[in-house]
């Protein structure tokens, strides 16, 4: 049976919503992408921590990547999204949506625009 239960952040203890509805709405979290789950030792967490460890685990994975190993990358592979996350995919700068390099290697190729953050190594001229 779905349902919404009321639980608190095992990192900074705000309470928070978490399951999915009755109505068969899915719980925030399955916007994020499926690259680790909650250990024995933490449980769920809020959605401002989720966001923190997600995007600290994603830099963490961009970093040990190369221009050259880029296109082999895991992100490609994982199920396609159609919501953006603010500090996963892109940040905001002077009004500006600027991608981030996990944004990228989840397509799997380099755009070719000379993005700020091209994991492909592309830089325009």
């Amino acid at each position: 049976m779905n349902s919404i239960k009321v639980k608190n952040c095992s990192t900074c203890g705000t309470p928070f919503n978490c399951g999915d509805t009755p109505e068969g709405s899915k719980c925030w979290c399955n916007n994020f992408p499926p690259i680790f789950t909650p250990s024995e030792v933490v449980d769920c967490l809020c959605s401002s921590c989720f966001t923190t460890a997600c995007s600290t685990k994603i830099d963490e994975y961009v970093a040990t990547l190369s221009s050259e190993t880029a296109t082999d990358n895991k992100a490609k592979d994982l199920p396609k999204t159609t919501n953006l996350i603010e500090g996963i995919d892109y940040y905001l700068e002077n009004g500006n949506y600027v991608f981030k390099a996990w944004f990228h290697l989840k397509r799997g190729n380099c755009c070719g625009n000379g993005c700020r953050h091209c994991p492909y190594g592309f830089k325009k001229i």
